[in-house]
Parts: C-alpha cells; structure tokens; sequence
C-alpha cells in the first residue's frame, strides 16, 4: 500500500487553497484591498499636509515675530534716505518718492495694541512685561516639532485616523481624539501627546468589520478619492505661499533660514544706515 510522501499536501488541504483563492479572487475581496490600500494613502497625505501647516504656520509666526523689526527698521531707514536726498535736491520726483516710501512705514503701536492678545485681568502677561522691561524673554518656539514629536504624532494619526472608522459613532469619537492630537502637536507638546497615546493604546475605538457590499466599497473609495483632491488643494496653497515657498528652500532645516535671512537683514540694515549717515553727515 502506497503512502504519501511527508509534507505532501492532502486533498483537503488542495480544497481550503482552491476555497481561500476563490475568495481572493471575489471583486469583493479585491475592492476590499483597494479601500485598505487608499485609505493609508489618503493618511500619509493628510499627515504630510497636516505636518507642513503646522511647520509654515509657526515659520510664519516666528517670522513675524524675529524679523518684523528688522523689516520695519529697514523701510524707516528708506523712506530716512528718500527724505535726505530730496531735501538736497528738491527734485519733485525725489519728493514724490519720499512721500511714497513715508507711506509705507507702519506707525509704532501703542502699547495695548502692541500687547492686546497679552494682556488678562492681572494686566501684562509676564512676556510682555519682561520686553518692556528690558529683562530676557524666552525664546520663540521651534519653526519645526522635534522628531520625536513628529514621529509620536504620526504613529497616532495613523492608529485613530478617522478615515478608518466604520460607522459615525467611531468616526465622531476618533474626530474628537485627532483634533486634540492635533493641537499637541501644533504647540510641540511631546508630554500631552504622550498622555494621549497612553489613553489610545488603553482604550481604542473598537475596529468593527469591513464593509462586503461592492455598492459600499465602490462609494467609500469614491469618497476617498474626494478627499484627497480636497487636501490636495490645500497643499498646493501651503506650498504657493511666501512661507510655504521660503520653507521649500529650506525643508531640513527652518530654523537655520530663519538666521540667515535675519543676518542678511542686519547687513542691509546697517548699509542703509551708513548711506543716512553720508547723506546727513
């Protein structure tokens, strides 16, 4: 009596490999990879725009913040040497152009409008008041999160991503837990975002099943499809921005810009001081 060699594969082994690949290959079964396949696409994309928002909007923040006095000085010092040469000259056009770049140079605030978001029942803030006291202020924050902060904010946006829901209930509660990840890493938070990991890996939405019906399928990876052009939209206005095309020059490195561009304003400011300088001296 023959025997089967060892390992061999039995017929109902044979019958499980053909049922398991005819269930592969249901349209079902090949929509269902296709709606899994887009959705962690459509989560990369949305943590690479959430990412770059928050990068261009704190750049643009800090910008303001670091460089605007600079800027402000060199349109005083401008509309100082248009107003010196057309003194000398008396040239109407050299007037005009006086008159031209005086326009351009923003009033000195007063102190409450300068300080209007500092200011609380108790009075000035302790930032504003140490700048008007001249005592050090703390730096402004990072243009950029750490990377541990990035790297805890993507892996929870790719655990509770609302995308992944499967019914409104789960969805409402992933949309409220994304919206406090997303505020943590705005301010680069890595205590709070650690808190709100410790509260995820406890107690997770619970995953439900996949949607079996093609109707279903075929509608989520429309919607899928929508959404990613939506962000799309908004990734090409981030990145078309002054800001967003200023961090393109520089996307490893922000911070370093920052003083780059803050040394080329010094030299620019101390050359038009020197022109004031001979043209009133």
């Amino acid at each position: 009596m023959s025997q089967e060699p060892a390992g061999a594969p039995t017929a109902r082994n044979d019958d499980e490999q053909r049922h398991e690949q005819r269930h592969d290959e249901r349209p079902e079964a090949r929509l269902e990879k296709a709606v899994r396949a887009a959705e962690q696409a459509l989560i990369e994309f949305e943590i690479a725009v959430e990412t770059f928002r928050v990068e261009v909007e704190n750049f643009s923040r800090i910008h303001h913040q670091k460089l605007g006095p600079m800027y402000s000085r060199l349109d005083e010092l401008d509309a100082l040497i248009a107003e010196a040469r057309a003194a000398r000259s008396g040239d109407p056009e050299d007037l005009r152009r006086a008159q031209d770049l005086r326009a351009l140079v923003m009033p000195m605030p007063g102190v409450e409008e300068l300080f209007h978001d500092w200011i609380d029942s108790d009075g000035l803030s302790p930032e504003a008041a140490a700048m008007l006291t001249d005592q050090q202020v703390q730096p402004p924050r990072r243009v950029r999160p750490s990377e541990e902060v990035r790297k805890l904010y993507r892996e929870l946006v790719r655990e509770a991503h609302p995308d992944l829901a499967q019914d409104e209930a789960e969805r409402t509660c992933r949309d409220e837990f994304i919206v406090r990840v997303n505020a943590a890493y705005g301010r680069g938070d890595i205590a709070q975002l650690r808190s709100l990991a410790e509260e995820w890996a406890a107690g997770p939405v619970p995953e439900g099943h996949g949607p079996s019906e093609s109707e279903e399928l075929y509608a989520r990876l429309e919607w899928l499809a929508q959404r990613k052009e939506l962000l799309a939209v908004v990734a090409q206005e981030l990145e078309a921005s002054a800001i967003g095309a200023m961090l393109k020059m520089a996307p490893d490195d922000p911070d370093r810009l920052l003083e780059e561009i803050a040394e080329q304003l010094l030299a620019q400011v101390s050359e038009r001081e020197a022109q004031l300088a001979k043209l009133v001296g």
